[in-house]
This record gives structure tokens, sequence and C-alpha cells, in this order.
């Protein structure tokens, strides 16, 4: 008899469960969740900022040089740290789409990128408050994956998570500044050496270096108006998401 009854316990639970996680609301939490990808564009132009003394070196004199080689190891440092907020946003959205029914998430490696945290780099924009935002985000996180599938347990996670993502985020757009502010810098390095050598080319005697040069000087014009672009893009995928949890947020039932 007791078996009889866990079993319908069970299966209520099920019932329950499924039709939390087909009503509309959840759909559009689900299809939140999906955005995450659109994140990738932050991921690729932190990586993109990591590798900038390598880009810059064969370009540097070497007074240059012997100055960004100590920047160079900061930064990989901090890119660690920068890299880590997208991480965190990433499985913050997609808890919320395992908490709504989509069971696509893997998050035992993500998990594994948060255990360490973060800290403040005081230079780049990114300040305490934005360290203290992660990690309310991931303790959102280990709450949400041990929870049950259920719209309370979602309504529980956006209510919570409103200020920690509005934080997370605008540390995400203050980085993407200084990316693009570095990589502005950079293309003055590298276009302002080569337009300042190739007219001391002599044509006739150095035609095959003179046409290297070109090219590479268009090549290198091409690349920065391209990652201008995608920074563009980065910020507004940063927007599009902050909008999407607002609406969410602003559609949560009275506490």
């Amino acid at each position: 008899m007791k078996l009889s009854r866990l079993f319908l316990m069970l299966g209520l639970l099920a019932i329950l469960t499924g039709c939390a996680s087909s009503t509309p609301r959840m759909a559009e939490v689900r299809a939140f969740a999906a955005e995450s990808p659109k994140l990738g564009a932050y991921h690729e132009l932190t990586e993109r900022y990591r590798y900038t003394y390598q880009r810059e070196q064969p370009y540097l004199s070497p007074e240059a040089d012997a100055r960004e080689q100590p920047l160079d190891a900061r930064r990989q440092q901090a890119c660690d740290d920068f890299v880590k907020l997208q991480y965190g946003l990433q499985a913050y959205m997609q808890t919320l789409g395992k908490l709504a029914g989509d069971n696509r998430y893997d998050f035992e490696d993500q998990v594994k990128n948060l255990s360490t945290g973060i800290k403040a780099w005081p230079d780049s924009g990114l300040e305490d408050r934005h360290v203290n935002a992660f990690a309310g985000l991931t303790r959102l996180i280990s709450r949400g994956i041990s929870a049950p599938y259920q719209e309370q347990a979602v309504n529980d996670i956006l209510r919570d998570g409103q200020q920690p993502v509005q934080d997370v985020l605008d540390a995400m757009r203050t980085l993407l500044r200084l990316y693009d502010k570095s990589s502005d810098n950079e293309q003055k390095i590298v276009i302002g050496m080569l337009e300042s050598e190739i007219p001391f080319l002599d044509p006739k005697r150095e035609r095959l270096l003179l046409a290297l040069a070109r090219s590479q000087q268009q090549d290198k014009q091409n690349e920065y108006r391209l990652i201008g672009l995608r920074y563009t893009l980065a910020r507004k995928n940063l927007d599009a998401i902050e909008q999407q949890h607002r609406a969410l947020v602003a559609q949560l039932p009275p506490k």
C-alpha cells in the first residue's frame, strides 16, 4: 500500500513538473537560455585581447617592447578572470533553462570553471561590485542545479538574479570598451609602423618587400575593420540578453 502511494506521488510530481515546463512562461525562459551561445562573441574578443602583445610585438621598437612585456603578463592573468564572467552568465542562463524543463545542458565543466572565483582589476574597470555579483551568480547556479524542475524555482532564481545579472553585464560591457580601446591602440602601432616604413622602400630594388608590406597593410586594415564590427555585435548581444532578462523579471508574480 505504501509503495503504491509512493508511485502515485511520484506520478503526480511528474505531471506537475511537466505542466510547469509546458507553460508559455517556461517556454520564454527556455528561449532565453537558448540565447546563451551569443555570449561567444564576448569570449572571442576576450581571447583576442589576451594575445594583444603577440600581435603587436613584430611592430614594436625595442623600447616599446620592453614596456609591453610586463603589461602582457598582467593581461594574461586578468583575462583568466574576464572570461569567467561569460562562463558565469552562460551557466546562469542555462540553469534557468534546465529548471524550465530543457535537459540538454551539461554543467560539469561550467561549474568547474566557476569554482575558483575572480578578483577585481581596477585598471580595467572590473570592480569589487562586479566580483560580488559574479559570486552571487555562482551561488544561484549551485542552488539551481539541485533544485526541482518547477516554475517556483525559476521565479526564485530570476528574482535573486536580477541585480547580479545587471552588474555582470555591466562588467562585460566595461571590458568590451577596454578591448575596443586596446584594439584601436594596436591598430595605430601596426598601421602606423607600416605607413612610416613603406615610403622608404626602393620600388626597384625592394619590389618584393614593398609588395609584401602593402599586402600586409591591406590585410591588417581589413582585420581591424572586421574586429570593429565584432565589438558592435558583442555589445548588441549583451543588450539583447539584458532586455530579455528584464522582461522575464518584470513578469514575476508578487512574492
